[in-house]
């Protein structure tokens, strides 16, 4: 996994890996979430990607966004 850059400083975001149609996003509290183009869709998760690489914005998009909209999850 590579470490998210958390550049707001306030992120429960540690970590991420992408693949070409999805995201794993693993969280402070050890949970891993899993994000593809079945759940949320390829639109948010290309919009994810691109959020995680930059460091910034993911967490509140889940929050706001995404919320239990997810594939899989698990510690």
């Amino acid at each position: 996994m590579e470490k998210y850059q958390n550049r707001g400083g306030n992120s429960g975001i540690v970590a991420f890996t992408t693949t070409e149609d999805s995201i794993t996003v693993k969280f402070k509290d050890g949970w891993h979430y899993i994000y593809n183009s079945i759940r949320p869709g390829v639109t948010d998760v290309d919009h994810m990607i691109a959020m995680a690489k930059a460091g910034s914005g993911l967490h509140g998009y889940i929050n706001r966004k995404i919320r239990n909209n997810h594939f899989h999850k698990y510690r």
